[in-house]
């Protein structure tokens, strides 16, 4: 499975071989080989597994966990809100949100759900008025 994953991750962002060598090379820790596109290729196509600190070094790349890429997990789940009031970097369009940015997102997309959910709950087909309530 973990084969398939990594082959899945790197073309499904149209990325090469060696700009992923070369992005994993700049996690490199001291005393560690240089990864090659010949490697990676061969992770890819089963014929070696690398060791524990390349696939961290992979999931991180594709911020994904070891789970997922491992194929011990089918989906990558992320949820919205825990990602918005994280202190991990958001971009947009390749531009980092401020703080101030996050809050109001997280706020509208809030308000949205709020809103929708209110609407189902009150929906005309769930509430049935077939006469006129007296006040007094």
């Amino acid at each position: 499975m973990f084969p398939d994953r990594l082959r899945e991750l790197r073309k499904g962002r149209n990325i090469t071989l060696e700009t992923l060598a070369i992005a994993l090379n700049k996690k490199r820790e001291p005393g560690q080989k240089p990864n090659t596109a010949a490697q990676i290729g061969n992770w890819e196509r089963g014929d070696r597994s690398p060791s524990y600190i390349e696939v961290r070094k992979l999931a991180d790349y594709f911020d994904v966990s070891l789970d997922f890429l491992a194929g011990r997990a089918n989906t990558e789940k992320t949820d919205l809100s825990l990602l918005f009031l994280s202190r991990k970097e958001i971009d947009f369009n390749g531009v980092p949100l401020s703080d101030q940015e996050r809050f109001d997102i997280f706020q509208y997309i809030n308000a949205y759900f709020n809103e929708k959910n209110m609407a189902t709950m009150m929906s005309k087909d769930d509430i049935q008025i077939d006469h006129q309530e007296e006040l007094f």
